[in-house]
Protein backbone atom coordinates (compact mmCIF):
# COMPACT_ATOMS: atom_id res chain seq x y z
CA UNK A 1 0.00 0.00 0.00
CA UNK A 2 1.31 3.45 -0.87
CA UNK A 3 2.02 5.72 2.06
CA UNK A 4 1.23 9.42 2.25
CA UNK A 5 4.44 11.47 2.15
CA UNK A 6 4.36 15.08 3.28
CA UNK A 7 6.65 16.83 0.78
CA UNK A 8 6.22 20.32 2.18
CA UNK A 9 3.67 21.86 4.53
CA UNK A 10 3.14 25.27 6.09
CA UNK A 11 0.24 27.61 6.81
CA UNK A 12 -0.20 28.69 3.18
CA UNK A 13 0.01 25.41 1.29
CA UNK A 14 0.95 21.74 1.49
CA UNK A 15 2.12 19.14 -1.01
CA UNK A 16 1.50 15.43 -0.42
CA UNK A 17 2.70 12.43 -2.41
CA UNK A 18 0.77 9.19 -2.73
CA UNK A 19 2.58 6.79 -5.04
CA UNK A 20 3.05 8.55 -8.37
CA UNK A 21 0.53 11.29 -7.62
CA UNK A 22 1.23 14.64 -5.97
CA UNK A 23 -1.61 16.50 -4.29
CA UNK A 24 -1.10 20.24 -3.90
CA UNK A 25 -3.42 21.88 -1.37
CA UNK A 26 -3.39 25.68 -1.47
CA UNK A 27 -5.39 28.23 0.52
CA UNK A 28 -5.11 30.60 -2.45
CA UNK A 29 -7.11 29.23 -5.37
CA UNK A 30 -5.50 31.83 -7.65
CA UNK A 31 -2.11 30.12 -7.27
CA UNK A 32 -3.58 26.82 -8.45
CA UNK A 33 -5.24 28.57 -11.39
CA UNK A 34 -1.93 30.18 -12.39
CA UNK A 35 -0.08 26.88 -12.07
CA UNK A 36 -2.48 25.02 -14.37
CA UNK A 37 -2.59 27.82 -16.94
CA UNK A 38 1.18 28.26 -16.95
CA UNK A 39 1.82 24.55 -17.51
CA UNK A 40 -0.55 24.63 -20.46
CA UNK A 41 1.33 27.55 -22.06
CA UNK A 42 5.04 26.96 -21.50
CA UNK A 43 7.23 25.30 -24.16
CA UNK A 44 9.09 23.12 -21.64
CA UNK A 45 8.10 19.75 -20.15
CA UNK A 46 5.82 19.91 -17.11
CA UNK A 47 3.89 17.37 -15.01
CA UNK A 48 0.61 15.97 -16.29
CA UNK A 49 -2.43 17.51 -14.61
CA UNK A 50 -4.61 14.61 -13.46
CA UNK A 51 -7.48 16.59 -11.96
CA UNK A 52 -8.25 19.76 -10.04
CA UNK A 53 -10.89 20.75 -7.53
CA UNK A 54 -11.23 23.86 -5.37
CA UNK A 55 -8.00 24.23 -3.35
CA UNK A 56 -6.51 20.93 -4.62
CA UNK A 57 -4.45 20.07 -7.70
CA UNK A 58 -3.40 16.52 -8.56
CA UNK A 59 -0.38 16.06 -10.84
CA UNK A 60 1.62 13.05 -11.97
CA UNK A 61 5.18 12.48 -10.78
CA UNK A 62 7.92 13.31 -13.25
CA UNK A 63 10.55 10.78 -14.33
CA UNK A 64 14.15 11.33 -13.28
CA UNK A 65 15.71 13.06 -10.30
CA UNK A 66 16.03 16.67 -9.19
CA UNK A 67 18.94 18.78 -10.39
CA UNK A 68 20.05 19.13 -6.78
CA UNK A 69 19.06 20.49 -3.39
CA UNK A 70 19.84 23.73 -1.62
CA UNK A 71 22.54 23.15 0.99
CA UNK A 72 23.90 20.01 -0.69
CA UNK A 73 26.44 19.53 -3.50
CA UNK A 74 24.78 18.73 -6.80
CA UNK A 75 25.71 15.40 -8.39
CA UNK A 76 24.44 16.60 -11.77
CA UNK A 77 26.96 17.00 -14.58
CA UNK A 78 27.87 20.34 -16.20
CA UNK A 79 25.88 19.14 -19.22
CA UNK A 80 22.81 18.65 -17.04
CA UNK A 81 23.13 22.19 -15.68
CA UNK A 82 23.53 23.45 -19.24
CA UNK A 83 20.37 21.56 -20.25
CA UNK A 84 18.53 23.36 -17.45
CA UNK A 85 19.84 26.66 -18.82
CA UNK A 86 18.63 25.78 -22.30
CA UNK A 87 15.14 24.95 -20.97
CA UNK A 88 15.01 28.28 -19.16
CA UNK A 89 15.94 30.09 -22.36
CA UNK A 90 13.03 28.34 -24.13
CA UNK A 91 10.70 29.57 -21.40
CA UNK A 92 12.01 33.13 -21.54
CA UNK A 93 11.54 33.25 -25.32
CA UNK A 94 7.89 32.16 -25.08
CA UNK A 95 5.08 34.70 -25.60
CA UNK A 96 4.26 36.62 -22.43
CA UNK A 97 1.44 35.18 -20.31
CA UNK A 98 -1.78 37.20 -20.15
CA UNK A 99 -1.32 37.82 -16.43
CA UNK A 100 1.37 39.98 -14.87
CA UNK A 101 2.59 37.69 -12.11
CA UNK A 102 2.54 37.84 -8.34
CA UNK A 103 5.57 40.11 -7.99
CA UNK A 104 4.27 43.26 -9.62
CA UNK A 105 6.48 45.91 -8.04
CA UNK A 106 8.48 48.33 -10.06
CA UNK A 107 12.01 49.17 -8.93
CA UNK A 108 10.83 51.76 -6.39
CA UNK A 109 8.32 49.41 -4.77
CA UNK A 110 10.85 46.57 -4.69
CA UNK A 111 13.43 48.83 -3.03
CA UNK A 112 10.89 49.93 -0.44
CA UNK A 113 9.94 46.31 0.36
CA UNK A 114 13.60 45.35 0.67
CA UNK A 115 14.44 48.30 2.92
CA UNK A 116 11.52 47.46 5.19
CA UNK A 117 12.58 43.82 5.40
CA UNK A 118 16.19 44.76 6.16
CA UNK A 119 15.01 46.95 9.04
CA UNK A 120 12.99 44.06 10.48
CA UNK A 121 15.87 41.60 10.13
CA UNK A 122 18.11 43.86 12.21
CA UNK A 123 15.48 45.11 14.69
CA UNK A 124 14.33 41.56 15.48
CA UNK A 125 17.89 40.24 15.81
CA UNK A 126 17.47 37.75 12.97
CA UNK A 127 20.71 38.81 11.23
CA UNK A 128 23.60 41.10 12.24
CA UNK A 129 23.48 44.65 10.92
CA UNK A 130 26.75 44.46 8.98
CA UNK A 131 25.60 41.36 7.09
CA UNK A 132 22.31 42.99 6.18
CA UNK A 133 23.94 46.30 5.20
CA UNK A 134 26.50 44.66 2.92
CA UNK A 135 23.93 42.52 1.13
CA UNK A 136 21.54 45.44 0.78
CA UNK A 137 24.35 47.22 -1.08
CA UNK A 138 24.91 44.21 -3.34
CA UNK A 139 21.16 43.79 -3.94
CA UNK A 140 20.87 47.30 -5.34
CA UNK A 141 22.14 46.13 -8.75
CA UNK A 142 18.98 44.04 -9.22
CA UNK A 143 16.69 46.99 -8.60
CA UNK A 144 16.52 48.43 -12.09
CA UNK A 145 14.12 48.39 -15.05
CA UNK A 146 14.03 45.10 -16.97
CA UNK A 147 12.35 43.76 -20.07
CA UNK A 148 9.66 41.35 -18.92
CA UNK A 149 9.77 37.71 -20.07
CA UNK A 150 7.72 34.62 -19.20
CA UNK A 151 9.32 33.58 -15.90
CA UNK A 152 8.81 30.60 -13.62
CA UNK A 153 9.04 32.87 -10.60
CA UNK A 154 10.25 30.23 -8.11
CA UNK A 155 12.79 28.21 -10.09
CA UNK A 156 14.47 26.49 -7.18
CA UNK A 157 16.98 23.76 -7.98
CA UNK A 158 14.56 21.11 -6.65
CA UNK A 159 11.95 22.14 -9.20
CA UNK A 160 13.99 20.92 -12.19
CA UNK A 161 13.98 17.17 -12.97
CA UNK A 162 16.44 15.37 -15.23
CA UNK A 163 17.12 11.92 -16.60
CA UNK A 164 20.85 11.91 -17.18
CA UNK A 165 21.57 15.18 -18.97
CA UNK A 166 18.02 15.67 -20.29
CA UNK A 167 15.40 17.83 -18.60
CA UNK A 168 12.26 15.73 -18.03
CA UNK A 169 10.19 18.45 -16.46
CA UNK A 170 9.89 21.56 -14.31
CA UNK A 171 7.39 21.73 -11.44
CA UNK A 172 5.69 24.31 -9.17
CA UNK A 173 4.44 27.04 -11.52
CA UNK A 174 2.21 28.91 -9.05
CA UNK A 175 4.48 31.99 -9.11
CA UNK A 176 4.77 32.10 -12.92
CA UNK A 177 4.21 35.36 -14.73
CA UNK A 178 5.95 38.31 -16.34
CA UNK A 179 9.27 39.04 -14.68
CA UNK A 180 13.03 39.48 -14.85
CA UNK A 181 14.85 36.68 -16.69
CA UNK A 182 17.85 37.03 -14.40
CA UNK A 183 15.68 36.37 -11.34
CA UNK A 184 14.97 32.85 -12.66
CA UNK A 185 18.67 32.22 -13.33
CA UNK A 186 19.58 33.51 -9.89
CA UNK A 187 16.96 31.39 -8.15
CA UNK A 188 18.16 28.23 -9.90
CA UNK A 189 21.80 28.83 -8.95
CA UNK A 190 21.21 30.12 -5.40
CA UNK A 191 23.74 28.33 -3.21
CA UNK A 192 25.28 26.68 -6.28
CA UNK A 193 27.32 29.57 -7.65
CA UNK A 194 29.91 27.24 -9.16
CA UNK A 195 27.35 26.05 -11.72
CA UNK A 196 26.34 29.50 -12.96
CA UNK A 197 28.73 29.30 -15.92
CA UNK A 198 27.28 25.91 -16.92
CA UNK A 199 23.76 27.34 -16.84
CA UNK A 200 24.81 30.33 -18.93
CA UNK A 201 26.42 28.03 -21.51
CA UNK A 202 23.06 26.29 -21.95
CA UNK A 203 21.15 29.57 -21.80
CA UNK A 204 23.07 30.58 -24.89
CA UNK A 205 23.65 34.27 -24.31
CA UNK A 206 25.79 36.31 -21.96
CA UNK A 207 24.09 37.77 -18.90
CA UNK A 208 25.01 40.35 -16.29
CA UNK A 209 26.53 38.27 -13.51
CA UNK A 210 26.50 41.23 -11.11
CA UNK A 211 22.73 41.39 -11.39
CA UNK A 212 22.45 37.66 -10.73
CA UNK A 213 24.63 38.06 -7.64
CA UNK A 214 22.41 40.95 -6.61
CA UNK A 215 19.33 38.74 -6.91
CA UNK A 216 21.04 36.12 -4.72
CA UNK A 217 21.35 38.73 -1.99
CA UNK A 218 17.92 40.25 -2.59
CA UNK A 219 16.05 36.93 -2.64
CA UNK A 220 17.86 35.75 0.48
CA UNK A 221 17.20 38.97 2.40
CA UNK A 222 13.51 38.83 1.54
CA UNK A 223 13.25 35.12 2.31
CA UNK A 224 15.10 34.55 5.59
CA UNK A 225 12.44 35.80 8.01
CA UNK A 226 9.59 34.06 6.12
CA UNK A 227 11.52 30.80 6.13
CA UNK A 228 12.24 30.99 9.85
CA UNK A 229 8.60 31.85 10.67
CA UNK A 230 7.36 28.89 8.60
CA UNK A 231 9.66 26.29 10.13
CA UNK A 232 12.44 26.16 7.53
CA UNK A 233 16.14 26.42 8.38
CA UNK A 234 17.62 29.34 6.45
CA UNK A 235 20.75 29.00 8.64
CA UNK A 236 21.57 25.45 7.45
CA UNK A 237 24.95 25.07 5.69
CA UNK A 238 24.78 26.26 2.09
CA UNK A 239 21.37 27.90 2.47
CA UNK A 240 20.19 31.51 2.45
CA UNK A 241 22.23 32.85 5.35
CA UNK A 242 25.40 31.27 3.99
CA UNK A 243 24.61 32.89 0.63
CA UNK A 244 24.47 36.25 2.41
CA UNK A 245 27.71 35.57 4.31
CA UNK A 246 29.51 34.75 1.05
CA UNK A 247 29.05 38.38 -0.02
CA UNK A 248 31.07 39.67 2.96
Amino acid sequence: MDEVEVVVAHSERATLRVGDVFLKVDADQARIDVEVEAMALVPVPTPEVLWRKPSVLAIAALPGTVLGRLGEPSAASPAAWAAAGAAIRQLHEAPLPPWRGRRRQGPDELAAELDGECELLVANGVLPADLVTRNRQVADAAIRPWTAVFTHGDLQIEHVFLDGDEVTGIIDWSEAGRGDALFDLATLTLGHEGHLDDVIVGYGTDVDRDVIRAWWSLRSLLGVRWLVEHGFDAFAPGCEVDVLRSRM
